[in-house]
C-alpha cells in the first residue's frame, strides 16, 4: 500500500484527498501546515507527496525546498497559481509536477501514477552540508573539514535541526518542541546550555554558526569573525 503525506491548510480539501485517495487504496497522512508536514516526513517514510502552495507558516515553496535537500520523493504541488512563470519556478525548486486548483480528482489520481512510476524507488539523500559542516543522517556523525566531531544524542539532533532550518530566526520554544518534544517556558534554559556545548565543538573564533536574537532565540547562519 503506497503511503501519501498530504500538506495542505484547507480542512475541506484535506478531508476530500483522504476520502478519495484512501478509497483508492492510499494509506493517507494529514498534516495542517508546513511545520506539521516537515515533522511527519521526518518521522515516517511516504511514496509521495502532495503539497499546498500558500500555506501560513512555512509556505509550500520552503517546504518543498527542505524536501527536495533530504530527499528524491515525487511531489505534487496543488496550487491556484496558473501563470507560466509560478510553474516554471516549481519545477525549477524540486517540484516533479503540479495541478491547479480546482482540479479533477481523476487528473490528480492520472498524474501520481506518473510520478511514483517515473522515481520508483527514490533514494534518500543522507548528507547535510553547510559551510564547513558535513552531517551524515544516516550514520549520525558530524564532520569538519573531514574531522569528525564527536557529539551526544541531543546535541545531534539539535545540530541536525539547525542545519535543516538553516538561516531561520527559531524561538527557543520552536527548539524546544522539535528538539526535546516538549515546549515549557521553565525549560527554555536548557536549550542555552546545549547551544553553548554545541558552540565549542563546531565554532572558531572565525567561524559562527549559531546566532543569538535578543529576547527571542537563535539563528544558524555562517558568518565569518565575532559575533
Amino acid at each position: 500500500m503506497k503511503k501519501v503525506l498530504i500538506i495542505e491548510d484547507d480542512s475541506r480539501i484535506r478531508r476530500i484527498l483522504q476520502l478519495e485517495l484512501e478509497y483508492e487504496g492510499y494509506r493517507v497522512t494529514l498534516a495542517k501546515d508546513g511545520d506539521e508536514g516537515l515533522k511527519f516526513f521526518n518521522s515516517e517514510r511516504f511514496d509521495i507527496i502532495l503539497l499546498d502552495l500558500m500555506m501560513p507558516k512555512v509556505s509550500g515553496e520552503e517546504v518543498c525546498r527542505k524536501l527536495r535537500k533530504k530527499s528524491e520523493i515525487p511531489i505534487i504541488v496543488l496550487t491556484a497559481k496558473d501563470q507560466l512563470s509560478n510553474k516554471i519556478e516549481l519545477l525549477d525548486m524540486g517540484a516533479d509536477d503540479y495541478i491547479t486548483k480546482p482540479f479533477e480528482i481523476e487528473e490528480l489520481l492520472a498524474r501520481m501514477r506518473v510520478a511514483l512510476r517515473n522515481k520508483g524507488n527514490y533514494k534518500e539523500v543522507n548528507t547535510l552540508q553547510y559551510g564547513n559542516l558535513l552531517l551524515n543522517t544516516e550514520l549520525k556523525k558530524l564532520s569538519i573539514n573531514g574531522n569528525e566531531v564527536l557529539l551526544t544524542k541531543t546535541e545531534y539532533n539539535l545540530i541536525e535541526f539547525f542545519m535543516i532550518n538553516k538561516e531561520i530566526v527559531l524561538s527557543r520554544g520552536k527548539i524546544l518542541e522539535e528538539v526535546w518534544g516538549y515546549d515549557s517556558e521553565r525549560e527554555e534554559k536548557i536549550v542555552d546550555v546545549y547551544i553553548n556545548s554545541l558552540r565549542k565543538k563546531i565554532e572558531t573564533s572565525t567561524k559562527k554558526y549559531i546566532h543569538s536574537v535578543r529576547g527571542f532565540g537563535y539563528v544558524f547562519k555562517d558568518k565569518s569573525g565575532e559575533e
